[in-house]
């Protein structure tokens, strides 16, 4: 994700002060003596900064997976509206049953919303540095919203129609991408995550870090090494490691915030300033994604 390291967690430190074994070299000479990789976790996220849906398959399309983050709260200028401002989105449950999108919150009856929505009212926002257009879920939406999470806001929709190209600094011509921060998929090792939680007090799980697609079978951080890579027929490259921010610090189950896993990461995973955890990752085909598959090179 995009966003900046709270400048408390990099007080006082230079780069040489910390481990360098996350670099994308290391990662690589540990990666060749290592057993395969699996795919063990798979989750969607159809809205923005709302709670994910584990899955043990799931179609990608030219989006990433099927209707990831394809919603999206927006403030009343079109600005997009997330945990890192509105940690009550972490409450917010989507599910998904046959063509309906179904989505509960704390104290608020559930809303039924279509999967596929048809034309609605088209407004502009903003994501980042990009303005895309989007269609405008209506007024029931965002009265549901607006006090589910504790703010005024609406909910906003991806048509296929609008084109937002993955981050071209490190995609190429053509990749696209959904309300996603900048690419189609995060991933995470289980190991990795193992390492950080042998260094905190207080372990934590998985979806703090909201990752696509987990996986399994190697050392800690050897996502770091890959490159291109595939999952049964699917095409995947890791293009860039991801920059985490405050919303890591927001309890997925509670919404509440702490100090960690920034404080932690910033000791041995930071560079340049930020603060580094898992790898994006683009796909260049279509297909499906499922649990229990081996990454080949």
């Amino acid at each position: 994700m995009r966003g900046a390291v709270p400048p408390e967690v990099n007080a006082g430190r230079t780069r040489e002060e910390h481990h360098h074994d996350w670099t994308p070299a290391a990662g690589m000479e540990r990666f060749l003596a290592m057993p395969a990789l699996t795919l063990t976790g798979l989750t969607v996220y159809p809205i923005k900064s709302a709670a994910g849906i584990a899955a043990e398959t799931w179609p990608v399309d030219e989006f990433g997976l099927r209707h990831d983050r394809r919603w999206m709260l927006v403030d009343e200028s079109g600005d997009a509206l997330t945990q890192r401002d509105c940690p009550r989105l972490a409450l917010v449950r989507p599910v998904i049953e046959g063509d309906r999108l179904f989505v509960t919150a704390p104290g608020s009856p559930p809303l039924d919303l279509p999967l596929a929505p048809p034309g609605a009212v088209t407004t502009m926002v903003t994501v980042w540095d990009d303005r895309c257009v989007a269609w405008w879920m209506g007024e029931r939406a965002a009265r549901w919203f607006s006090e589910a999470v504790g703010t005024t806001c609406s909910l906003v929709y991806m048509p296929d129609s609008t084109i937002r190209p993955a981050d071209p600094a490190y995609a190429p011509p053509g990749v696209r991408v959904s309300f996603a921060d900048g690419f189609p998929f995060l991933m995470i090792s289980e190991a990795s995550l193992d390492d950080l939680n042998r260094r905190l007090a207080t372990p934590l799980p998985m979806n703090r870090f909201r990752p696509n697609l987990v996986i399994g079978g190697g050392d800690a951080f050897v996502e770091d090494g890959l490159r291109a890579f595939r999952i049964g027929a699917l095409e995947l490259e890791v293009v860039k490691p991801c920059a985490r921010c405050v919303l890591t610090t927001t309890d997925q189950d509670t919404a509440t915030r702490g100090p960690e896993p920034l404080r932690t990461l910033a000791a041995f995973r930071r560079s340049g300033g930020k603060v580094l955890f898992g790898q994006n990752v683009l796909h260049r085909s279509t297909g499906r994604l499922s649990v229990g598959e081996v990454l080949r090179m």
